[in-house]
Formats: C-alpha cells, structure tokens, sequence
C-alpha cells in the first residue's frame, strides 16, 4: 500500500470532523516530507530532541504536536519547537510551561493527559483530579487548554470502548462547567489500534502512525 492510499483509506475512516495527528516517531524526514506534500497538517513526536532535529529539516509549515510525556528539563525546547502539548499532567508542569511561555510572549495550546484506565505505568490524571487542576490552572495566561487526550490500554479495540465513553463523559462534564479559560475543544483519543472505536465514542482527534506506514515499506535513507 502506498503512503497516498494509506492516508486516503484513514482519512476516509475518520470522517471530516476528526483532525488527523500523522505520529512519525523513528520516521525519517523524507517520510515525513512524503506526508506533507499528500496533505497531512498535523504531525505528532513523542521526544522533544528527535522533533528539534527534525523541523529544523522541514522546510514547509505543519503544526507539531508533542504527544509524549514532558520532563520540565526539557520544556524550554519544548516550547520553540510545538504548536501544541498534549501531555499536561501535573501543575508544576503547567506552571514552568506558563512561565517560559511568557518570557517568549507565546500563548501555548495544551491539552491535558488523563490517565482514563488507571494504568500504573501511564502518565496522566486520575479521572477525578482533572476538573480540580483546571480549576488551579486559572492564573496561567499563556497556556490554553482546548481539550484532554488519553491513551487507551493496549487491548483488543472493542474492549476499549468503556475507556473512551468514560472520556467523552468527562469531556462533556467540563464543557457544562464553563471553566474560566478553558476551551473543550479537542478530546484526543485513539490510536492505530482502536482509533474507529474511539472515533464512535466521540474522539475529534486520533493519533496515528502505525496505520500510515505499515505496509510502506522504510526507505534506506
């Protein structure tokens, strides 16, 4: 299959009202050149150095998303390099995104990370902690919540619909709470492995990668 025929075939899956973020982590910048040039807008890394290393080679003007978990030594780069952060976690990472933002007079779009599965080895918010963190979030200025975004268990897709329902139960809760600041935009959720099923439960953004190059073969360059 072909890089066009992947895209089309995905594309056409998710419908017009899911923003597609094409994940290209240890993809090379040809690859990713390939995808630009067949439309893609969006484009997700998990590393804040491999991302760095490769926009500087892209010549053309794509939004990056850093999809990864942040470590607050790297949130200067971090900042230069993405358009948005969908790994906001914890308040001291949203402080030390919100200062550095703020000394480059950059507003950030964030999206927060909630652990939907209670997965000990997952990063992200318990389900009952995400309303009070926005909450705390209100004298951040140069950050912009628009949405949540979680990581399902790697399981087989049907069994992954209780997970994305609960998300989408939290994302419509918040948007009735009218939180000052706070934009329910984004709920992103599914990946290779299950994103039709989080698309059916109220996804508006899926990550993919796998499901792009998988039957591409790698270019040896």
């Amino acid at each position: 299959m072909s890089l066009l025929k992947a895209i089309q075939t995905i594309k056409l899956n998710l419908g017009s009202d899911v923003k597609l973020i094409a994940v290209t982590k240890k993809r090379s910048v040809r690859e990713i050149n390939q995808l630009i040039f067949l439309g893609v807008k969006d484009i997700g890394e998990s590393q804040v150095q491999e991302a760095e290393e490769k926009k500087s080679l892209i010549k053309e003007q794509v939004n990056w998303h850093l999809i990864g978990h942040l470590q607050r030594n790297k949130i200067k780069q971090a900042v230069e390099i993405f358009d948005m952060i969908q790994s906001v976690d914890s308040y001291k990472l949203a402080k030390k995104i919100n200062s550095v933002c703020k000394s480059k007079n950059k507003v950030m779009a964030v999206l927060v990370q909630v652990n939907i599965a209670k997965e000990p080895q997952k990063y992200g918010l318990m389900e009952e902690e995400v309303i009070p963190f926005l909450k705390s979030l209100f004298e951040f200025k140069n950050i912009k919540i628009l949405g949540l975004m979680t990581i399902a268990p790697f399981i087989k897709p049907e069994e992954t619909r209780t997970y994305f329902r609960k998300m989408k139960h939290l994302f419509n809760k918040i948007q009735k709470e009218n939180l000052s600041g706070i934009e329910m935009k984004y709920l992103s959720m599914g990946m290779t492995n299950d994103y039709k099923v989080a698309i059916q439960e109220g996804s508006n953004m899926a990550r993919i990668g796998t499901a792009i190059f998988r039957e591409v073969q790698k270019p040896s360059s």
